[in-house]
């Protein structure tokens, strides 16, 4: 919340991975966390909370395009479904709600249930499909977003029926700040609609990266890509160089599996890769391993990652949790700079 700078309070926190729950109270202590199933809760315990708006992201397996797409049967909906059940019932109705989920979701009957839903109890609400690229950060993770809110007051943009794709031109949007600074038209590249695709680094902003990977790699945190998947899986794995202005979504398969679960770096940037790729497939496995080596490809590292999803520099994980842990959580997290673009949208008059 306080990256939105909504004057709020987290009344509770709700989840049943026990990893996360270890990984918020270590971050937020002082936040009460509830570490149960949202069903486990009754009726008055919601009512006790006493809270003003609902953030929530509810299990995406049953809506993902490459699962089974169970949908509303799938025992994992329960807990939404439970959400929708219970709001008409509350004491007080949140004012406000902002949903997350993957791209997929917009076509459930999940979606359906939750929008009659808002309709039949006076909620005016907007979807959208948004990517981090939207707001110039250099890292795609495409999600389904809605935000609700009841009278009175509405929305400070024009809603459409319609599920907006990136963010709406607005008062209260253009008056945030993106990570860093706003870019303006001199520090960023457009595509043809005038949409910012990712913001241009400072020379300061360079260094600072340079020296952070140098420590990291000294303090021998950093994982090479391992021999046997620059082997198996070359042609697999998407390729960014520290000048690159893009990557793609990380998932909670990163560093165990290679395709389509996040981008690997090349550190030596003086080899070309395409030059590289192209006459490996002529060599024998060792030389092709010696050739593909001289790229120095390697896994981001959780810290980069999370900064990559607008998390402040004070975040950290305890201690005990093993880099595999922090990769699947942050596989189901979100990106803080869209959230709290959102949620400022969301509470703006």
């Amino acid at each position: 919340m306080s990256k939105s700078s909504a004057p709020a309070e987290v009344a509770a926190a709700v989840d049943v991975n026990t990893t996360a729950n270890e990984i918020y109270k270590h971050n937020f202590p002082n936040t009460p966390l509830l570490p149960k199933t949202i069903e486990g809760m009754m009726l008055q315990d919601f009512d006790k909370l006493n809270f003003d708006v609902i953030l929530m992201s509810p299990p995406c397996q049953p809506f993902t395009r490459i699962g089974l797409q169970g949908d509303v049967a799938d025992p994992r909906t329960k807990s939404f479904l439970y959400i929708l059940e219970l709001l008409p019932r509350l004491s007080k109705r949140p004012r406000f709600i902002l949903l997350e989920n993957v791209k997929g979701f917009e076509t459930s009957s999940a979606r359906d249930a939750l929008l009659k839903t808002l309709r039949e109890f006076d909620y005016s609400f907007q979807e959208f499909l948004i990517s981090p690229t939207s707001l110039g950060i250099p890292n795609s993770r495409l999600r389904y977003f809605l935000i609700a809110r009841r009278p009175p007051g509405s929305f400070s943009f024009p809603t459409s029926a319609e599920i907006i794709e990136g963010f709406p031109m607005s008062e209260s949007l253009n008056s945030l700040a993106v990570p860093h600074s706003h870019p303006t038209s001199s520090e960023c590249e457009r595509d043809k609609t005038g949409t910012i695709i990712f913001k241009l680094e400072t020379e300061q902003e360079l260094e600072r990266k340079r020296i952070q990977d140098s420590q990291e790699t000294t303090s021998g945190s950093v994982s090479a890509a391992p021999p046997k998947t620059l082997l198996r899986y070359p042609l697999l794995m998407d390729v960014v160089q520290p000048s690159s202005r893009r990557s793609v979504c990380f998932t909670k398969g990163y560093g165990h599996y290679v395709e389509g679960t996040g981008s690997v770096l090349q550190s030596c940037v003086d080899v070309e890769l395409e030059g590289v790729f192209k006459s490996s497939e002529l060599l024998s496995e060792e030389d092709k391993l010696k050739q593909l080596s001289q790229l120095k490809l390697r896994y981001f590292t959780p810290r980069q990652i999370v900064s990559l999803m607008g998390f402040p520099a004070d975040f950290t994980f305890p201690k005990h949790i093993s880099i595999k842990q922090q990769y699947r959580v942050l596989g189901n997290n979100l990106n803080v700079h869209v959230v709290s673009h959102l949620i400022r949208l969301l509470i703006s008059k």
